[in-house]
């Protein structure tokens, strides 16, 4: 079975969206998130797109 290889530019681009999006959304004051639902649902996306952009890094230096 082959190995697909993990797009990292679009996960780099989602994990650099994603995060910007997350700070703007977080009130400091506060401690919270201005939609915390929605705000969970981006979390769990953009710690996915950072583990696979490790997942494919480390594979590209054992090769």
């Amino acid at each position: 079975m082959e190995n697909k290889k993990i797009p990292a530019f679009t996960f780099a681009i989602v994990a650099i969206i994603l995060g910007i999006v997350l700070f703007k959304h977080f009130d400091f004051k506060n401690m919270s998130f201005e939609k915390p639902l929605l705000d969970a649902l981006y979390f769990i996306i953009f710690a996915f797109s950072i583990y696979a952009l490790i997942k494919n890094r480390k594979n590209q230096i054992e090769k």
